[in-house]
């Protein structure tokens, strides 16, 4: 079944600027621990009084959407989205200000863009290094229908999440999913954690049209941290590609389809033309080692992948058909991957 995503992003008077986008999985990190607790939602003030200096708008000649201050010294991060084809926009402060800024660069493939102002000592935000724990709290902030520093707050509903979709964006890759309401003009801005750092960058939203409850989406923070780096010191970004689709073994799994291992990563699929295919991975085998790393669990695939650069090659240890296997695979780009 497929389910349409709409991006959030600038808000204008045509509502035909929104956009479908589709998911695909990638990398992640390790999980943190959670931040909840009964008092959760009691702390929302203070996570929005420490976090909402961070959120700017962003205005284009498109709309407005939203952004996060990334470093004090003028970079901010949107999505590509927003930005559009735009190499200057507006980026207006939460304290009013407004500053001219530069479109500094940007990838659709994974929907963020950096911007850059000439002002110094911005309030710059704190972003997560890992993944939050599904049940935590979140809180949105934005500038939702141009509706400035609106703040909505749920959990954190699902993480990993890949959605089949007819929509033309490659770039939403691995979400994060929460039921904290996010609507146009959203995209951009902050999905925040119990702690007080940014969790994701808010980007789509399944509609009501599709049946759809406040489903929301993010681009988690490592991915986004890590796209950012690259567009500032390269002006383009890369990532370790395997290509394969990764199921956590369980032990009910293994007792149940006789797999061969209790913990582990099951390759569900194996991508067509992918360095998994080019390699011989089979759908089916099971990795339990890449280079040094043990892998229990999916993320742990990501984790290492991200120690790594297009074109490197690692050692995967496979059990397939009860036996140990060790394959060479050389990575490829994400962003050159086979569509």
């Amino acid at each position: 079944m497929l389910a349409v995503l709409v991006a959030a992003g600038c808000q204008s008077g045509d509502d035909s600027s929104s956009k479908s986008v589709t998911t695909t999985v990638t990398n992640t990190t390790t999980v943190i621990a959670p931040s909840g607790g009964s008092d959760a939602f009691g702390r929302i003030p203070v996570i929005v009084k420490r976090t909402e200096p961070s959120v700017v708008s962003v205005v284009t000649p498109d709309g407005q959407g939203s952004g996060v201050i990334y470093r004090a010294d003028g970079f901010v991060i949107t999505n590509a989205h927003v930005a559009g084809d735009a190499s200057n926009v507006a980026v207006v402060l939460a304290d009013g200000q407004r500053l001219d800024a530069k479109v500094r660069a940007k990838t659709e493939l994974y929907d963020i863009a950096v911007l850059e102002v000439d002002k110094k000592g911005l309030p710059a935000a704190s972003f997560a290094r890992a993944l939050p724990v599904v049940g935590s709290l979140a809180v949105a902030i934005g500038n939702p229908l141009g509706f400035e520093n609106s703040v909505t707050a749920g959990i954190i509903s699902g993480v990993h999440r890949e959605i089949p979709a007819g929509g033309q964006t490659p770039a939403l890759v691995d979400l994060i999913q929460t039921d904290a309401a996010i609507s146009p003009g959203n995209s951009g801005g902050a999905l925040v954690g119990g702690s007080g750092q940014v969790v994701g960058i808010n980007v789509a939203y399944l509609p009501p049209q599709q049946g759809a409850v406040s489903l929301g989406f993010a681009i988690p923070a490592p991915t986004a941290v890590l796209a950012a780096n690259q567009l500032i010191s390269k002006g383009e970004v890369e990532f370790a590609y395997l290509g394969i689709r990764p199921v956590q073994v369980t032990p009910e799994m293994n007792q149940a389809y006789g797999i061969g291992a209790n913990t582990g990563v099951l390759v569900d699929d194996v991508i067509s033309d992918s360095p998994a295919a080019k390699a011989g991975l089979k759908s089916g085998d099971v990795i339990m080692r890449l280079d040094d790393r043990k892998i229990v669990v999916v993320e742990d695939i990501f984790a290492e992948l991200r120690q790594h650069k297009p074109g490197e090659t690692v050692t995967l240890e496979l059990r397939r058909n009860g036996e140990t296997k060790t394959v060479q695979v050389k990575l490829g780009n994400l962003a050159q991957r086979p569509s």
